[in-house]
């Protein structure tokens, strides 16, 4: 008896037409089986990740009601003490948007609070993969990915600060352009060429407009895609664990598991953001009126991630030079000059410490920050160091809250800039260190029962629970490096070798991260085991 094959529904045919075109069924079986670590510290990329999808959503929603106008109207509207004043038609749309539009003010909110968080979640991931090692081959170029994404994620929130055209974002431009005019030489041209004419012109906010929602979003977008596209190559680090190799990755697999994790956690970031948004007012451009540019609002402070070229700009002491006929405002020019240089050694650095170790490894596995006690205690002072120039960015508010001096606090920002990031570097080291330490006396002993046990010899000892071999695993699996060697001063014949200055200055800095003083030397596998009297009395 002969059947008939069963008849393919319209969904299997649509299936199998993609497939034939786009090969998605291969895709599919690759990569939506596809493993992913479970570890709290991936969930900080998946904060930047959605915090990026809320600010392309509601920057969508505000551009339908934004002007992007210098031109001057007059305001009559629904924030009455406003009504009748000169103001540019950015700042009225702002308003109405405030005021007018269903929703607007929440929305705008909803934008400005996803901005810090997404920065704060990009800075904060990148402290994670700086901490971890994960920046090392074969991810050097997706750290440059990220790096990228958080200069320009800087420059965005700037732009996007400066658009409402309000008393407050005006004065952070009349910032920028006194910065800009401070350039040698081409300061005066760059800024022309910026405003549209001399300052303020009536070109900025169009200009900045067009870059903030068209240039800006679209490298972004780029970037991000450029970025997970690398992380699904390259697939993700993991920490040392029982059954976790270079070769593997331990974890749950994309369908179904953790999209289901991915999509909540999405709609949990959103809801936290929207909750945020509506009960912590930020920005509220009506009160500090239109910008005008003879006047100044007080306390005038940027956003917080950029307090940190701010806080270097005003402590930096008001030198001047004049060459040649032509002044340089060394009190500006060497801040500006300083913070690119600064961004420019993160985004370097897994190539600088590549080159350093000489290590051309592919690695997977993450390392626990104790375990690299230099660069910890690198990240570190880096991070002291960025605090301190936050400080400094509002020296003004520092001094009016707590009633103290603004020159107190000013020379207090300038002698710790070169004081406290050594001393947080030191104490850092130190405190990897003593934490290698435990780990080796963890290792060696076991954990502390709190029982103390009599000998037959009458000696008192304490009792110690051996570590299970997960734990065991987890706190030796770390490589510890040997710094680089040079040759010999002399070669076989005694004739002396000559070493390039840059090669002897590799051997130096391969020593101050690898070398003596810098790790404490993981338990040898006959320390661990040891006979067995000796295990017993613990």
């Amino acid at each position: 008896m002969s059947t008939s094959p069963a008849k393919e529904s319209s969904g299997e045919r649509l299936a199998d037409w993609a497939d034939a075109r786009l090969g998605t069924h291969t895709l599919g079986r690759k990569y939506l089986r596809k493993i992913f670590p479970d570890h709290w510290s991936f969930m900080l990329g998946e904060i930047c990740l959605y915090s990026f999808i809320v600010l392309i959503i509601t920057g969508v929603y505000l551009t339908l009601f934004f002007h992007p106008s210098m031109n001057e109207v007059v305001y009559h509207g629904s924030y009455a003490p406003l009504n009748g004043i000169r103001m540019s038609e950015a700042y009225a749309s702002t308003l109405d948007i405030s005021f007018e539009v269903r929703g607007g003010l929440l929305i705008r909110q909803i934008h400005h609070w996803s901005a810090l968080i997404f920065i704060a979640g990009m800075f904060v991931h990148m402290m994670r993969h700086f901490f971890t090692g994960s920046f090392r081959k074969p991810r050097e170029m997706n750290w440059l990915f990220g790096w990228l994404l958080l200069v320009i994620g800087i420059f965005e929130g700037l732009l996007g600060y400066s658009l409402p055209d309000d008393l407050l974002s005006g004065t952070g431009l009349r910032f920028v352009n006194s910065a800009i005019l401070s350039t040698p030489v081409v300061g005066t041209y760059l800024s022309f060429f910026l405003f549209g004419g001399e300052y303020p012109g009536h070109e900025v906010i169009p200009r900045f407009y067009s870059i903030h929602v068209l240039l800006f979003p679209g490298l972004m977008a780029a970037l991000v895609v450029v970025h997970l596209i690398l992380v699904v190559y390259h697939k993700h680090t993991q920490f040392a664990g029982p059954g976790r190799t270079e070769k593997n990755v331990v974890g749950a697999p994309l369908m179904p598991v953790y999209v289901a994790k991915a999509g909540g956690f999405f709609f949990l970031v959103s809801g936290i953001l929207t909750i945020i948004s509506a009960i912590a007012a930020i920005n509220p451009v009506w009160v500090y009126g239109p910008y005008r540019a003879d006047q100044v609002s007080t306390g005038a402070q940027p956003d917080w991630y950029l307090g940190f070229a701010e806080g270097l700009i005003r402590t930096m002491p008001g030198w001047e030079i004049n060459i040649w006929g032509h002044t340089l405002a060394l009190g500006v020019l060497i801040p500006l000059g300083l913070f690119p240089l600064i961004l420019a050694a993160i985004g370097a650095y897994p190539f600088i410490e590549s080159w350093i170790t000489g290590d051309k490894r592919e690695h997977h596995l993450l390392d626990r920050p104790r375990n690299r006690p230099v660069r910890t205690a690198l990240g570190t002072s880096w991070l002291s160091l960025y605090l301190i120039m936050l400080v400094g960015g509002g020296n003004d508010l520092w001094a009016t809250h707590f009633h103290l001096s603004v020159n107190t606090i000013t020379w207090a920002i300038r002698i710790g800039f070169f004081v406290v990031p050594p001393v947080v570097f030191v104490a850092t080291k130190r405190i990897c260190l003593g934490l290698q330490r435990r780990d080796r006396d963890l290792v060696l002993d076991g954990r502390e029962t709190g029982i103390v046990k009599r000998l037959p010899h009458g000696e008192f000892v304490e009792l110690h629970k051996p570590l299970s071999p997960a734990e065991l695993h987890r706190l030796t699996a770390h490589e510890q490096p040997a710094p680089l060697e040079l040759p010999p001063a002399t070669d076989a014949h005694g004739v002396r070798s000559r070493v390039p200055r840059r090669e002897r200055l590799r051997a130096r800095l391969s020593r101050a991260l690898y070398g003596e003083g810098t790790q404490v030397p993981k338990p040898t596998a006959e320390e661990v085991h040891g006979p067995v009297e000796q295990k017993e009395l613990r």
